[in-house]
């Protein structure tokens, strides 16, 4: 699938794209309810996104569902929250097994209820050899903790006398860290107005193309994902190149 680059012809769409979903609490406040039911409604939100990247053929998509930081919300939210995360695996898991989405959950999962874990655990399986789109939920994630598990590891490895110091390389980091086997995201976006990373995937969005939009995620449809897109397929990404490499790069392809 393709979208139109006003610049250059003719790119792909982003293979892989990762979002922080802000906005649900505020959301409820703007109407007056709790904000355990701007979360309840930014489920279908999700529901969209991924039906969306599904049937446009993206190949990865990531969402940020709870950080590492999140566990300092009011108990009673992170218990809902908690409890939503399970019925929504309960109900959408075979949903997505029927559609081809291979399900994955990246994060610290030692401080999930056992229940939760074995839910994952049991999602993940049965989604293990779908080919249609990779979604990755992001829960009790951060991502300086992604790269210091990733350290620790090596270390482990160097202490086994497995791996020598001098073998340590941003490519040989990189392999250790979680969605190794995923291209990097192509594009970020983050709902509700922030303009900041707060500690998502780090190390993996060095060249991402950021996108930043005032919608609450409850109200991101279809429509405000394909505005996103367009946006980026009309950037230049350049990757340390200028832009006249690229333009080159393009017309050497047969893309120009």
């Amino acid at each position: 699938m393709e979208v139109l680059n006003q610049a250059s012809g003719f790119v792909q769409l982003p293979r892989h794209i990762a979002i922080i979903m802000d906005g649900n609490g505020r959301w409820a406040k703007k109407r007056f309810l709790p904000r355990t039911a701007g979360h309840r409604a930014g489920v279908a939100s999700v529901r969209k996104a991924i039906e969306y990247c599904r049937a446009q053929g993206v190949k990865v998509l990531t969402l940020f569902a709870f950080s590492s930081e999140n566990w300092r919300r009011p108990a009673q939210e992170v218990s809902v929250l908690m409890g939503l995360f399970l019925s929504t695996l309960e109900k959408e898991t075979h949903k997505l097994h029927q559609n081809n989405v291979r399900l994955r959950v990246i994060g610290d999962r030692n401080a999930f209820a056992a229940e939760l874990q074995q839910r994952i655990g049991d999602a993940e399986k049965l989604t293990a050899a779908n080919i249609g789109l990779d979604l990755v939920i992001a829960a009790n994630y951060g991502g300086r903790w992604d790269i210091a598990q990733a350290a620790r590891r090596m270390a482990e490895e160097v202490v086994a006398g497995n791996l020598s110091p001098a073998a340590i390389t941003e490519e040989s980091l990189a392999s250790y860290l979680h969605l190794a086997d995923l291209p990097e995201p192509d594009l970020f976006i983050r709902t509700g107005g922030e303009q900041r990373i707060s500690n998502f995937l780090l190390w993996q969005l060095a060249y991402t193309e950021l996108y930043f939009t005032e919608t609450l995620w409850p109200d991101f449809d279809e429509t405000e994902l394909e505005t996103a897109i367009k946006d980026y397929a009309g950037r230049q990404r350049r990757f340390g190149y200028t832009g006249e490499q690229v333009e080159t790069l393009f017309v050497n392809n047969g893309l120009g």
